[in-house]
């Protein structure tokens, strides 16, 4: 495929529902991705997928093909760093509804959200794996010079993901990226894992960067000025395909991967209907729903007022008995005994 047929994909996308990350207004993002005439889109938010139906909506009604993916935390040899994850169906999609899920609850109180990799095997049909761009699990590998844990991590998931197994390369003019780069691209041929290019976004226009740097400052709760904070280059925002193409011009097994992505993730989520529970009544008699609901109301109506009422009227005959004692003052005595008193009847209205 010749670089005139190729159409950059962003997929990397990331939204307001990146905590403190991205600043990218699904709203603003459709009304420019419909004047910019982008074919699809993807959403990549960090450690959630609160913004999927949004974005599938807001997408789709601008003629653009939403893609749903989000970037979870997963944990290898007491390392926990990003992986994109990405739906190609239905299924995948809710395998990433249950790892998002399962990264929260599943854990210690003291730990970051995260899954294991042996979850990420667990729940693997449908997805794309993504390994690859700075501040991830792969970066974090790759820099601390783990390449054993690395490379046997891309075999266990290349054992099961087979084909939807990728390497990620990016260019956002960042330290440590070359490196990054250098070590996929080397390990790709004998891994026989495909590299694929893309763009981390977090806002939609480049004039928006200082304002971005400083909302990172924020959730890292750091001055723009401190050296040891994590700091993005200007790069992060969303590039005409003119440009990723120049970007990558020499990494053409890399662009057609990227272009062909949005052809092979075929689902997006739909709203619902709420999914109420199902109730049964135990009575003998059949009974409408309503009708039984009204019953059991009232009933527990009548238990908590009566624990209630006994509750305040015990309160109240102590503060009779007590106050006396706390003061001498016939007047204060009163204030005190009506501020009981209404407090009483407060508790039981309410």
């Amino acid at each position: 495929m010749s670089l005139k047929d190729i159409t950059f994909n962003h997929f990397k996308i990331h939204t307001q529902y990146s905590i403190c990350e991205g600043a990218v207004k699904i709203e603003e993002l459709a009304k420019y991705a419909k004047l910019s005439k982008f074919l699809s889109l993807g959403i990549s938010d960090s450690y959630n997928l609160s913004g999927a139906l949004e974005f599938s909506e807001e997408l789709s009604k601008a003629g653009v093909h939403p893609i749903i993916g989000t970037l979870l935390n997963i944990k290898t040899d007491n390392i926990i760093g990003k992986v994109t994850l990405i739906a190609k169906n239905e299924v995948g999609y809710k395998n990433l509804l249950k790892l998002s899920s399962k990264s929260y609850l599943d854990i210690n109180a003291t730990e970051a959200p995260h899954c294991s990799i042996k979850d990420l095997l667990d729940f693997s049909s449908g997805l794309f794996v993504l390994l690859g761009g700075n501040h991830t699990l792969t970066s974090q590998l790759i820099l601390n010079n783990q390449d054993k844990i690395f490379l046997n991590n891309v075999s266990k998931l290349k054992s099961t993901f087979k084909d939807n197994l990728f390497f990620e390369i990016q260019r956002h003019n960042e330290v440590n990226e070359n490196r990054i780069e250098n070590f996929l691209i080397a390990n790709s041929k004998s891994l026989k894992v495909p590299i694929i290019a893309s763009q981390e976004v977090f806002y939609i226009h480049q004039d928006m960067y200082e304002a971005h740097d400083a909302y990172i400052c924020i959730g890292q709760k750091a001055y723009v000025e401190d050296k040891n904070r994590i700091n993005y280059s200007d790069q992060h925002y969303l590039k005409s395909n003119e440009e990723m193409l120049k970007l990558f011009a020499d990494l053409p097994d890399a662009l057609e991967n990227n272009h062909n992505l949005r052809y092979q993730c075929l689902y997006r989520p739909l709203p619902s209907k709420p999914l109420l529970p199902n109730f049964t009544s135990t009575s003998s008699t059949e009974k409408n729903v309503e009708v039984v609901l009204q019953e059991l109301a009232q009933k527990g109506l009548e238990i908590r007022l009566k624990e209630v009422i006994l509750k305040n009227i015990r309160t109240f005959l102590y503060s009779i008995l007590v106050i006396p004692k706390v003061t001498s003052s016939q007047n204060q005595r009163i204030r005190i005994l009506k501020i009981f008193f209404y407090r009483c009847v407060l508790c039981v209205i309410f």
